[in-house]
């Protein structure tokens, strides 16, 4: 049998050409793939809009192909702008969002029914909580009416539970998207992503590896690591490009919260010491301003935040 083991950004890495009970799918689970329904295909995990792990495709090309399988390879390393990346992912998570409300509105419907059922089996019970008249023509009756309210009142209270879970499910979906473009979110991601940039540029250029300094002179004493060059040189090209596409789009969201007033751009210019800033929905008195971050005094001492997690700001009364 013939497989072809795909990537893309827009896909992932997938196989494609299995069927069931073909003896791929033990293979597979060995190698950490997983079965996606919707797809109707084999995939690996988080590998959408990632380079391809040449590590694992091969190595499962390898398993595939010693247990008889032609398997060929079409991987595409080519990336998608990261606008469209956050384009699609919204879509996504709306489609996911739309898939568990529809499956909370029918749980929620279910549940009705069978609370309805429930109303219904406890009517069929004698009135003002009745007992059982033990030897009388009615118990027989009264017993499987009794059961059956049992039953019904059980059965109403799974449902019940089963659409609250669901509900819960649909209302935490629709906060996804929210969250990923939360100010503090966006921030932090765009210091990551700058971080990750200085790094592969460190590799492109080579760096000097400290471990320790001149006692007289201070000089740094390390190890010199040479730039990148090569087949390795063109990979890091590669991924700094993404990276620096990655912020531009990150950047230009910040740029708009802030225009917004949606998010805040302080620095050591506007913070000084005893204004009041807010952080994570509470005050704080500024002890000192850094010039990345601000020093604030807690209960217990005092802590440094990023001016970008500063929600609220209020300058100091006496100008002190």
């Amino acid at each position: 049998m013939s497989l072809i083991i795909a990537h893309s950004a827009a896909e992932g890495t997938v196989v494609w050409g299995t069927s069931r009970g073909d003896g791929s799918a033990e293979i597979l689970k060995t190698q950490r793939w997983r079965w996606g329904r919707g797809l109707g295909a084999w995939y690996l995990p988080r590998t959408r809009d990632r380079r391809p792990n040449r590590a694992c495709i091969e190595q499962t090309a390898h398993a595939l192909r010693e247990a008889g399988f032609t398997v060929e390879l079409d991987l595409d390393d080519r990336t998608r702008p990261a606008a469209e990346v956050e384009a699609d992912k919204i879509a996504r998570q709306q489609q996911r969002t739309n898939h568990l409300q529809t499956q909370a509105d029918r749980a929620a419907a279910a549940a009705d029914g069978a609370w309805n059922v429930a109303d219904a089996a406890a009517g069929k019970l004698p009135p003002m909580g009745e007992p059982i008249k033990i030897g009388h023509h009615s118990e027989h009756r009264h017993r499987r009416a009794a059961e059956r309210a049992e039953m019904a009142l059980g059965a109403a209270l799974d449902a019940h539970q089963q659409a609250e879970e669901a509900q819960h499910r649909a209302e935490t979906a629709t906060h996804t998207t929210g969250a990923r473009y939360n100010p503090t979110t966006v921030a932090n991601r765009i210091d990551k992503l700058e971080a990750d940039a200085r790094a592969l540029q460190r590799h492109l250029d080579g760096y000097t590896h400290t471990h320790n300094r001149h006692p007289v002179t201070g000089q740094a004493i390390g190890d010199l690591a040479a730039p990148a060059t090569g087949g390795r040189r063109e990979q890091l090209t590669d991924q700094l490009a993404q990276i620096n596409d990655q912020l531009a789009y990150w950047r230009q969201v910040r740029a708009a919260q802030i225009a917004t007033g949606e998010a805040t751009h302080h620095s050591r210019s506007t913070i000084n010491p005893g204004d009041l800033v807010e952080v994570s929905r509470r005050w704080y008195r500024v002890i000192r301003a850094n010039p990345k971050t601000v020093s604030v005094a807690t209960n217990t001492g005092r802590r440094t935040t990023p001016y970008s997690h500063i929600t609220d700001h209020q300058p100091n009364p006496e100008g002190k």
